[in-house]
Formats: C-alpha cells, sequence, structure tokens
C-alpha cells in the first residue's frame, strides 16, 4: 500500500474540483492531489514537459470528459496509447450521461464511468465512493 497516493484531477469547474479536493480531505486521505483545468495541460504534466517536468506522475487520474483546449476524450486516449501511462487507472467523472461519451470512455480503456449527480448529498456519496475503492481498496506498485 502507498503511504500518499497521487491523484490527477483534471476538472474545469473550479466549484466541483474544490469540493472533490475537500471531499478527500474531510475522509483524512493522506494523498497528493494535483489539479488541472484543461486538457492542454494535462497533456504536458503527463508528458513531463515544461513547467511540469520534476512532477511524479500520478497514481489514479480522475477526468472530466468535457474540458477547453484539449477535450477528455483526447486526454484519455493519450494516457491509454502510451506505454509508461497506460496502467494508471482512470476515473471518468463527468456530467455527461451520452451513451455516446459512456461507450467511447469504456472502450478506450477507462478504468469506471461515474456521472456527476446533481446534487451535493449524491455528489459526496459518489467522491466517498471513489475515495474508498481507489484510496482504501486498490494497491498501487510502488515505483514512482
Amino acid at each position: 500500500m502507498i503511504k500518499e497516493p497521487r491523484i490527477l484531477l483534471i476538472e474545469d469547474n473550479q466549484g466541483d474540483a474544490e469540493l472533490i479536493r475537500e471531499a478527500f480531505k474531510n475522509h483524512r486521505a493522506n494523498t497528493q492531489m494535483h489539479v488541472l483545468s484543461n486538457g492542454e495541460d494535462a497533456l504536458e504534466f503527463l508528458k513531463q514537459k515544461g513547467e511540469y517536468e520534476n512532477e511524479l506522475r500520478p497514481h489514479l487520474i480522475i477526468l472530466d470528459i468535457n474540458l477547453p483546449k484539449v477535450d477528455g476524450k483526447e486526454v484519455l486516449r493519450f494516457i491509454k496509447n502510451d506505454d509508461e501511462l497506460k496502467c494508471i487507472p482512470v476515473v471518468i467523472f463527468s456530467t455527461s450521461s451520452l451513451e455516446e461519451d459512456i461507450n467511447y470512455a469504456l472502450r478506450h480503456h477507462a478504468n469506471c464511468y461515474m456521472v456527476k449527480p446533481a446534487n451535493l448529498k449524491d455528489f459526496n456519496v459518489s467522491i466517498k465512493a471513489i475515495y474508498n475503492f481507489w484510496i482504501n481498496c486498490v494497491t498501487y506498485p510502488n515505483k514512482n
């Protein structure tokens, strides 16, 4: 078990990003969370280019499908087609419940697809589920 899992949250809605960050804090999660608001920055981060060249790769990625600059579908495709990145679990957490988005994500090897609930109580339940499974249950490799 990793003592301090690294999470990359790629979310353009600042309110949702803050709710997710706070929910992890409320669960006393000993995690490092890096938040990016667009797909272009996410690709730079994952490639460890520019200002992100010294960042460690995440253990888990929480990805919104609807992102500015480069959409979440392109980010997912990049991750799952890269030999060094494709083993990182990707949780799609999006407001989109379109069948085509869900099918696309799963065909391109997202580890799961969760539709963001509209109300705060259910939103927090969803974040708790992500936390409980991906932080409490999953075993990650120890390498950086």
